[in-house]
């Protein structure tokens, strides 16, 4: 390290520093608390939870009822599953499926990560969630908080070799950067167990050190030319090479993120940059080196401008460079050319190279529920205990079933036809490549709404489409409750991101490969207001655009000012 981080001190750095490093590595008194009978967690508690894979919220939509009455907040929390890849077995999915219905709100939901979020766990069934999870061979440690975080990997199923290497460096990665701290095991999973004999052992943090990261951190391994899983958003994002079936390395892409804050022009959504080119066996030590810049020179004094994006951004791509192979000892190769040429959903049936089949399941905002003579979740639960599938949660929010018998895969249609899914491509319309991150009633930083409003507001434009003879055309729209962009509204064709209540700021131009940012055009939009406000500029695509240019193309080439002037 440039300096040691644990000398600084409480009052040194912003106050999550400080409460870093008095943590005794992530403990805290958290277990004092989860011991009381409060319901809820103190600031410093919600701060060191993170780490350990769950966030404290509240039901919102309670809050003005419970306030008149005199009552505390509907305190809640929200658990989230770390998982590689998004690979789990089907008695994975049936444990998390189990929680929600025992400890949580009844419904599952897939993040734009990979992972599984359950919301409305009360603080008193903390502990059983976190076991649960971690029996089923899962783990919620550093799903959350200033680490690295879920690994995200193209969930595909293996064909050849190369694919399995792949997949092998999603988990290698997740494994190395995972971190060493004792504190979770103690806490969630063996009680007092550690406290004997191996307390001895001087603790550490070898990557992360005392004070962890500044920031959350993101890493995303991308097959060859396909970019399912958004690389250009990662702080670190590996894209294969292959060559006749063998995977000759990566090209490292470093520095991107979505997240900004209104108003705060030092706060800015940034795409990933070329930065190397590595060889298989070299990528640990490489991801490792990155990673340790970040933890020596991000900014610890302010946290919006503490990813690693704004290193990046503001030193640049030499001097970066400079630092990491300084601590390599060694220079780095040159990152190949970077060819993106789909973003695949993965959905419908597909072959695998072994003969058997995988199917892709579009999922609304990755939310599994039972409504009305909507029942996906008992279809899924279904699925998992009679069919036993493989599953694997798409960057995208939807779930892939794998390793399928054509008789397996009859069945599974015929039980999601029968609980009333949606299984032919072309009735999802534009949904199909939509996100939305869950906002209100859960999110406490939501200033919008999100998950709730999408399919409303999906089902006008997709009239206006129609309307326009465009009803077949991909359009891609990701919308958020606020700018933190955890459905990655920067990137693609429209980004629709809250900034007050029932109002949005539109972001145009982004590619349809994602490989760049789209921008801030208007801002201010009322939420009933806003397919009238497209509408206009999907006509000027349908009259102006190139053979087969999609809309985000279309707006990036002819420039703003050529749409504000319609």
């Amino acid at each position: 390290m440039d300096k040691d981080l644990a000398s600084l001190g409480p009052g040194a750095g912003s106050k999550v520093e400080a409460l870093k490093i008095g943590s005794r590595y992530l403990r805290g008194d958290l277990v004092e608390q989860l011991g009381n009978e409060a319901s809820h967690l103190t600031e410093d508690g919600i701060a060191l939870l993170k780490f350990h894979g769950s966030y404290q919220q509240e039901d919102r939509d309670q809050r003005a009822a419970r306030k008149a009455a005199g009552q505390e907040k509907a305190w809640q929390f929200m658990v989230r599953s770390r998982i590689p890849g998004g690979e789990m077995t089907s008695a994975q999915y049936l444990t998390h499926d189990d929680i929600a219905q025992r400890y949580g709100n009844g419904t599952v939901r897939l993040t734009t990560r990979q992972s599984i979020q359950l919301h409305g766990v009360l603080k008193k069934n903390l502990r059983s969630t976190i076991r649960e999870i971690n029996d089923a061979l899962l783990s919620t440690l550093a799903a959350c908080g200033d680490v690295n975080r879920n690994v995200m990997g193209c969930p595909a199923p293996l064909s050849d070799r190369a694919d399995a290497r792949i997949h092998e460096t999603v988990h290698a990665i997740m494994k190395h950067l995972a971190p060493r701290t004792r504190a979770y095991h103690e806490i969630w999973i063996d009680g007092q167990r550690l406290d004997m004999g191996k307390q001895a052992e001087p603790e550490c943090e070898p990557i992360y050190g005392s004070t962890y990261l500044p920031r959350k951190f993101k890493v995303g391994v991308a097959h060859a030319s396909d970019n399912c899983i958004d690389v250009f958003t990662q702080d670190i994002g590996l894209i294969s090479a292959l060559n006749g079936g063998r995977l000759e390395g990566f090209t490292v892409v470093i520095g991107g993120g979505m997240g900004m804050t209104h108003n705060k022009p030092n706060t800015y959504p940034f795409a990933a940059k070329p930065f190397c080119f590595v060889e298989p066996e070299d990528v640990l030590p490489l991801v490792e080196a990155i990673v340790t810049v970040q933890r020596d020179h991000g900014d610890r004094t302010d946290r919006r401008h503490a990813r690693m994006k704004y290193v990046v951004a503001e030193r640049g791509i030499p001097w970066f460079r400079e630092q990491v192979e300084a601590r390599l000892g060694r220079k780095l190769l040159d990152p190949r050319p970077i060819v993106i040429e789909n973003v695949d959903d993965h959905l419908g049936k597909h072959r695998q190279a072994d003969g058997r089949w995988f199917f892709g399941l579009f999922i609304q905002s990755g939310r599994i529920k039972d409504e009305g003579d909507f029942r996906l979740r008992t279809a899924l639960r279904r699925i998992a205990q009679e069919v036993n599938p493989g599953m694997r949660i798409t960057a995208q929010q939807n779930l892939l079933f794998t390793d399928l018998t054509q008789e397996q895969y009859a069945r599974i249609e015929s039980l999601l036809r029968e609980h009333g899914a949606e299984v032919d491509l072309a009735r999802l319309g534009v949904a199909r490549y939509s996100m939305a991150c869950p906002a209100v009633p859960t999110c406490g930083l939501a200033v919008a709404e999100g998950e709730r409003a999408l399919p409303a507001l999906l089902a006008q434009i997709e009239s206006e489409l129609d309307a326009l003879g465009l009803g077949d055309e991909r359009l891609s729209i990701r919308m958020t409750g606020c700018p933190n962009g955890c459905a990655r509204p920067y990137m693609g064709d429209v980004g629709l991101v809250g900034r007050s209540a029932g109002l949005y700021d539109v972001f145009l131009g982004g590619d349809w490969e994602n490989t760049h940012l789209n921008a801030h055009f208007a801002g201010g939009i009322r939420y009933e207001n806003i397919a009238e406000f497209l509408r206009p500029l999907l006509t000027k695509w349908k009259a102006d655009r190139l053979a087969g240019e999609a809309f985000g193309n279309y707006a990036h080439r002819v420039g703003f000012d050529a749409l504000h002037s319609f």
